[in-house]
């Protein structure tokens, strides 16, 4: 009895934590469900990583159309889709917007067009997609017929393409000028990378991966801010609603 009164503190600290995890995990659950965000979350992956227009159109149509998909992730399921395949579908592309105008009563109108106007395919440098260099194509070819171990995290930032292409000495000057007179020689130990506009969880991850992975060499991840994609969508609205005042003037 002695020894259950003096453990029994602890027994009722662990049985509180326990009980918190499962009221978290069960809530947790319920919010995926409820906005079908494993069926949103692997349409957005393979619309960053698959090519197949058709397929992606279909799967993010099926998505605008169910009403259990909040309108922040129809939102990013349009703009995924313009910025793959903004020239290859023009006409479906604008049945998602008209469709995502009709579906989201939030959606502010102009704003994935605004995007691309910022971010489009004339605008962007890098491979973005992968379907531009070769070796990329080859990469991506390869990996499609290894196959992915998990669809939901099948995505690899830009970012670890600028790792590679810097500890390799690949990276193109025309993307990458340098300011003054410096040359590197050799491999770089020390690699500060500054994004302004903000860096994301994903590519601190991938930073974190690629040091661990290649101990002769440094990447330090800095930004501006650290977005979600909710805080990327007020940030882009804002520059929307600044870019129509500077209009007016």
């Amino acid at each position: 009895m002695e020894k259950f009164v003096s453990n029994y503190p602890e027994y009722r600290k662990t049985h509180g934590n326990v009980t918190k995890h499962v009221a978290l995990v069960s809530e947790m659950s319920r919010m995926v469900e409820e906005r079908k965000l494993m069926q949103v979350s692997q349409t957005e992956q393979e619309l960053a990583c698959a090519s197949g227009q058709a397929a992606a159109f279909e799967a993010v149509t099926s998505l605008l159309n169910n009403e259990s998909v909040s309108d922040i992730d129809r939102l990013r399921l349009v703009m995924l889709y313009a910025l793959r395949y903004e020239k290859e579908s023009p006409v479906q592309l604008m049945q998602l917007f008209n469709k995502l105008a009709s579906r989201s009563a939030k959606y502010k109108s102009g704003l994935v067009q605004f995007l691309l106007k910022q971010a489009g395919v004339d605008k962007r440098t890098g491979d973005l997609y992968g379907n531009r260099d070769l070796l990329n194509i080859a990469r991506n070819m390869a990996r499609g017929l290894k196959g992915v171990e998990n669809v939901y995290t099948q995505h690899q930032p830009l970012i670890f393409q600028t790792m590679e292409g810097i500890v390799k000495g690949r990276l193109r000057d025309a993307d990458y000028p340098l300011v003054g007179n410096h040359f590197q020689q050799g491999r770089p130990q020390d690699v500060v990378i500054f994004i302004v506009g903000g860096t994301t969880y994903e590519e601190a991850r991938s930073v974190a991966l690629y040091n661990a992975a290649n101990p002769g060499v440094r990447f330090f991840l800095g930004g501006s801010v650290v977005l979600n994609s909710k805080r990327f969508l007020e940030n882009l609205g804002e520059a929307q609603r600044i870019s129509k005042s500077s209009t007016l003037l």
